[in-house]
C-alpha cells in the first residue's frame, strides 16, 4: 500500500497554556462559566447600530459575504482619509499576521518579537519555518526598539512584529518614536505595527489617521472598543503594493456576512465607542486605586487592561490560581520582566467589584 503523505511536524512554538480560552479553562476547573477579564474583550458589548446590523444581515446567512468587502474597505478608507487601495480586511488581527509571514518571509528568512510579546505572530513565524528572534523587554517592562534594530542589523532585515500600545505590558511609543524606529532599520525591513488598542489613547497621543508608509503595515481590529470580537474583523493599512501582496494569499469568503454588515455599522457609531473608551479610562483609574489598596502597583496603560505587580513569579501563579478558583478568568505574563504581573481586563463596574472583591480576600 502507497504510503500516504505526511505531515511537516511543525509546532506554533507557543505552549498551550498560553492559547487556552476561558471555556477551556472554565471545564478544566470545573466550573459552568467564568468572568471573562483575561482576554480583553470589551465588557459593553456591540453598539445597537451593530446589533441591529447583525440581526437584518442574519436573514441572508445562506449566502456567501462578498467575497471583495467593498463597502467595508471603502468605509475603512474613508475613517482613516486613505484610497481603499490602502486597505485590505482579515479574521482579525490573528488572521492578518498569518497573510504577512506568508507574503513576505521565506522559510529560513528572519522575524523578530519581543520575548512574551502578543503570541501569534510567534505561532505564524514559528509555523511557517522563519527563524524567530525573540528580542527581552526593557527592565522597565517595555519593548527594546533598540534591540529590535539591532537585530534587524544582525540578520540584514526582515519582519518585525511591534505591537503599540504594547500587549501585554499596556506601555506605548509615540509615533514620532516609530518613525524614528522606521528611519534606524536596514533596508529590507518591514515592520507590522499591530495598532490594536490605539484608540484607547488619548486624543494628545493619538496615532495618525492616514500615515501611509511602505516601510511599515499598520493593523486595526473591531474586537476591543467595537465590542465585535466573536464576529473576527480586523483590518490593513499600508501601501498599495503591501495591500496587493496581502490580497493575494487572503482567504476569498473569510468574512461572512453578518460580520461584514457589524463591523461597517459599528464603524459609523462614534458615539458609542467614545463612550466605551471613556468608562475603560475609568475603569483603568479604578484598578490603579485597587492595586494602592491590595498593595500590588500597577504599570500605567493605554489599553484596556491593566498589569497589577505581585512581586514574585510564584506569588502571581497563585493570584492566577486562586482568581480562576472563584470563578474569575485573568492571564500572568510568562516571561521576565512582565513575570511578576497579572494581566486584567477592564470589566463593567459590577465585574470590577467582583474582582476587587476576589482579590481582597485572596491577598486577606
Amino acid at each position: 500500500m502507497p504510503a500516504p503523505l505526511r505531515p511537516l511536524g511543525i509546532s506554533q512554538g507557543v505552549a498551550h497554556a498560553a492559547l487556552a480560552g476561558p471555556e477551556e479553562l472554565a471545564r478544566a476547573a470545573g466550573l459552568p462559566t467564568v468572568l471573562r477579564l483575561g482576554s480583553n474583550e470589551s465588557p459593553f458589548g456591540p453598539s445597537p447600530k451593530a446589533l441591529a446590523a447583525i440581526r437584518a444581515a442574519a436573514a441572508a446567512e445562506n449566502r456567501y459575504g462578498d467575497p471583495s468587502l467593498a463597502e467595508l474597505r471603502a468605509a475603512i478608507a474613508a475613517h482613516h482619509g486613505v484610497a481603499e487601495a490602502n486597505v485590505t480586511v482579515g479574521a482579525g488581527i490573528d488572521d492578518l499576521l498569518g497573510w504577512i509571514v506568508r507574503a513576505y518571509v521565506a522559510p529560513g528568512g528572519p522575524t523578530i518579537a519581543g520575548l512574551g510579546s502578543f503570541p501569534t505572530f510567534e505561532m505564524h513565524a514559528t509555523g511557517f519555518g522563519t527563524h524567530l528572534t525573540r528580542v527581552p523587554y526593557r527592565p522597565e517592562a517595555r519593548l527594546d526598539l533598540d534591540g529590535f534594530i539591532a537585530a534587524a542589523r544582525r540578520a540584514g532585515g526582515g519582519l518585525l512584529f511591534v505591537p503599540n500600545p504594547d500587549n501585554p505590558s499596556g506601555s506605548v511609543y509615540a509615533w514620532s518614536d516609530i518613525v524614528a524606529f522606521l528611519d534606524a532599520l536596514p533596508d529590507d525591513s518591514l515592520v507590522i505595527h499591530d495598532e490594536a488598542y490605539a484608540n484607547f489613547l488619548p486624543p494628545e497621543r493619538a496615532f495618525p489617521r492616514d500615515a501611509i508608509d511602505p516601510r511599515m503595515i499598520r493593523l486595526r481590529t473591531f474586537s476591543k472598543e467595537y465590542g465585535l470580537a466573536g464576529a473576527r474583523v480586523g483590518y490593513a493599512l499600508g501601501a498599495p503594493e503591501a495591500i496587493a501582496a496581502l490580497d493575494a494569499v487572503r482567504l476569498l469568503y473569510g468574512i461572512s456576512r453578518t460580520s461584514q454588515a457589524a463591523a461597517l455599522a459599528a464603524l459609523e457609531d462614534g458615539a458609542f465607542i467614545a463612550e466605551v473608551v471613556r468608562e475603560i479610562a475609568e475603569g483603568r483609574e479604578e484598578y490603579r486605586a485597587l492595586g494602592e489598596r491590595i498593595g500590588a502597583p500597577t504599570l500605567p496603560s493605554t489599553t484596556n487592561f491593566v498589569l497589577f505587580d505581585f512581586g514574585t513569579p510564584e506569588r502571581a501563579k497563585s493570584i492566577l490560581d486562586g482568581l480562576l478558583r472563584r470563578g474569575i478568568h485573568v492571564r500572568k505574563p510568562a516571561f521576565p520582566p512582565l513575570d511578576t504581573y497579572v494581566r486584567i481586563s477592564v470589566g463593567a463596574d459590577h465585574e470590577r467589584a467582583r474582582l476587587a472583591r476576589a482579590l481582597t480576600e485572596i491577598i486577606a
